[in-house]
């Protein structure tokens, strides 16, 4: 054991190919399906999603498309209502 109270011996290796990766969970398919909708979309419209066909909250959805669009350099707002989720791409 180390001074600083950490024993490395007590953890359990495995192959890095085993890992899980990240954020490549429950919200992959759908955030995909948002960034191909939005690559199509054309200029002045927005996506309207039904809140009951997420996979899960609209603050979570609206987090995973955050960071998605943020690794593609896609500008994209959203808001939303009791019922839906609307998403545009901003400047368009």
């Amino acid at each position: 054991m180390e001074k600083n109270g950490f024993d490395p011996g007590k953890f359990e290796s495995i192959p890095q190919s085993d890992v899980p990766k990240g954020r490549d969970g429950k919200h992959k398919q759908i955030i995909l399906q948002l960034i191909e909708a939005l690559d199509q979309l054309k200029v002045g419209s927005a996506l309207k999603i039904g809140l009951a066909d997420l996979p899960d909250s609209k603050e979570n959805i609206r987090s995973a498309l955050s960071r998605a669009t943020k690794q593609r350099n896609m500008d994209v707002a959203t808001s939303s209502d009791d019922h839906y989720l609307y998403v545009w791409k901003n400047g368009a």
